[in-house]
């Protein structure tokens, strides 16, 4: 006798494509607010009608009967078959063969024409140059009408009188056969709840793009009727204008009730945003937002508070799901909330990370902005204080790794310590831990061994120059903060070329990041592949005639500066080939060096 769990969970049938069109059409299917907008491209679009036509499978779709699931329209499923897998494919098929315009992932209303020519038995999406081809059907959708089989191909023959006249009316008739082609449909059983139907999903869902636990929680937001669906729009449309600004009037004009909702109001200051320091999507929302409100760094635990879940119990309570929706709703607040998200970035800024190019870790930003809000919302420590935290738990967390490899793990811990400890004496703990004298004097200079200018090292140390206000190499006055705007080359300190004539032909060898300068354009061509010996001669040179051919430095002070600045050793004065590993090791101490007065100054 099968028990409770063995009870059969889905039926499989078939039916015509033209049943499935039918059926979108009077409402019988309806696409719930757990899937995405339609975001296939025209070409996917193109791809799918022509498997249909030549017979091809095109995937199984998924359906479930509930009553209990918002739809996009805002209104119950009630007895509809709600499209559980499929939505991209039905749309795209309302779109090519019934002609219906679609709502695309800006929110626009946008027709699709897919576009046939029967000789060539071809589809392409349609484009003007096709307006005048009288070789090309337009719009295949003409001929899913009654009457298209008789009127179509003899229209066609007449406008193109070479065609092979049974070739046409063989080709159209195929494309007409289109809607009787068979779709297969899993069924799932009407007693499933949400969970267990988006788990189904996850599990078969392996074409198109694959719902991760983010999906899932995006889905499950957007599950909570219409209070829902505008936090999904609200993360959503956050993470827009944070990269393009200009979606404001899309998001204005398109969908004026959401227009009309507070959570607009509260993210209509990012149409004047300029920044691209930070641009959160909505996994490190969620991720920013669980962590600060929920204390929880995996993304399916806040699923879980969101299904009501009971971590003590481990029992499930609609009340404490709508307790947790409430939360999520006040995080997203925090999240979103002008002042706090500015003055984080500017808090970044200040510690010499002023472009997103120096930025390698975007889970250390995450968690450090959600640190920022959680000591925002404690008010225990000033401002000032604040700042100076989460300044150097920044730059600690990417000299260390902290939120690489498990980080979800590590994310949990450490807001427990700090909610535990406080998180001036956490750091401080962490800070004798892992930032010892043997990190600065040992473990750094080992770690800068690497010929990636990606290196979270490579790059402190550009935002230590930063900070500092350094000068390129050799610069009078463009500083390194100037040709991170574009303004200088990385610059090897023994030029390549001079390397390989000389012996040293490995090419990690030669683009050691100790190796590398920021250096301005003309400075680095005028270098060229000259031994840094020759060139610093140059340098010493103009410092005796005034008279400027490498760069601008014409006193023996700038000289040093310069070199103090970017970490050259002297040694450089009257280096050759042979010099090169010792300048390596010497200059990947200094850089150490720089970065952990740096850190000192935060």
């Amino acid at each position: 006798m099968r028990g409770k769990d063995d009870v059969e969970k889905y039926t499989v049938h078939q039916q015509a494509v033209g049943t499935i069109l039918s059926w979108v059409r009077s409402g019988q299917v309806a696409i719930p607010e757990i899937q995405r907008p339609f975001v296939w491209n025209t070409t996917k679009v193109r791809d799918l009608v022509d498997s249909l036509y030549r017979g091809y499978p095109v995937g199984y779709l998924i359906t479930w009967q509930t009553s209990d699931v918002r739809l996009k329209d805002g209104t119950s499923s009630g007895n509809k078959q709600i499209l559980i897998d499929g939505q991209q494919r039905v749309t795209a098929l309302t779109a090519a063969l019934a002609g219906h315009e679609v709502v695309n992932k800006d929110y626009k209303k946008v027709r699709i024409r897919i576009a046939f020519n029967p000789q060539e038995e071809r589809f392409e999406t349609f484009t003007p140059v096709m307006k005048n081809d009288p070789a090309w059907i337009h719009d295949i959708s003409v001929m899913m009408e009654p009457t298209a089989a008789f009127s179509v191909p003899a229209a066609y023959v007449d406008a193109n009188p070479g065609a092979d006249r049974d070739q046409v009316i063989t080709a159209l008739s195929r494309l007409a056969d289109v809607q009787n082609k068979q779709v297969g449909i899993i069924n799932l059983d009407a007693a499933l709840d949400i969970e267990t139907v988006t788990e189904i999903f996850i599990r078969i869902n392996s074409k198109g793009v694959v719902l991760n636990s983010a999906d899932f929680a995006m889905s499950k937001i957007a599950s909570f009727g219409d209070f829902g669906a505008d936090l999904r729009k609200y993360i959503d449309y956050f993470c827009h204008l944070a990269v393009a600004p200009h979606f404001y009037e899309t998001i204005r004009d398109n969908d004026p009730a959401f227009a009309e909702t507070p959570y607009f109001k509260q993210i209509s200051w990012l149409k004047n945003d300029t920044s691209d320091l930070y641009d959160p999507d909505y996994r490190d929302v969620i991720r920013v937002v669980g962590l600060h409100e929920f204390g929880r760094g995996r993304i399916d635990a806040v699923v879980s508070y969101l299904s009501g879940r009971d971590f003590e119990t481990r029992k499930f309570d609609e009340s404490l799901a709508v307790r947790s929706f409430e939360r999520l709703e006040k995080g997203l607040d925090d999240f979103t909330n002008e002042y706090n998200f500015t003055q984080f970035l500017m808090i970044i800024q200040s510690a010499g990370f002023r472009t997103r190019s120096l930025i390698t870790s975007k889970n250390a930003l995450n968690f450090t902005y959600a640190l920022f809000l959680r000591l925002r919302r404690e008010k225990e420590l000033t401002f000032g204080e604040i700042q100076r935290v989460v300044r150097r738990w920044f730059v600690m967390s990417m000299l260390t790794g902290r939120h690489s490899g498990s980080f979800e793990t590590t994310f949990e811990q450490d807001m427990r310590r700090i909610r535990e400890t406080g998180a001036v004496d956490y750091l401080r703990v962490l800070e004798e831990s892992q930032l010892s004298s043997a990190f600065w004097e040992v473990g750094l200079p080992d770690a800068l061994q690497t010929s990636s200018t990606r290196s979270p090292f490579f790059r402190t140390f550009l935002a230590a120059q930063v900070m500092a206000n350094a000068k390129g190499f050799l610069s009078e006055h463009i500083t390194v903060s100037h040709m991170l705007d574009g303004q200088g080359d990385i610059h090897h300190v023994f030029p390549k070329d001079y390397l390989s004539k000389n012996g040293v032909t490995d090419r990690s060898e030669q683009n050691q990041v100790a190796n590398y300068v920021l250096a301005e354009t003309a400075i680095n061509i005028g270098i060229g592949n000259k031994a840094p010996a020759d060139y610093m001669a140059i340098v010493d040179e103009q410092v005796t005639s005034g008279v400027r051919v490498l760069g601008e430095i014409v006193d023996e002070d700038s000289v040093t500066v310069s070199l103090v600045q970017n970490a050259v050793p002297a040694l450089i004065r009257t280096a050759s080939a042979a010099d090169y590993h010792s300048f390596l090791a010497a200059r990947r101490r200094l850089m150490a060096g720089i970065m952990r007065e740096y850190y000192s100054s935060l």
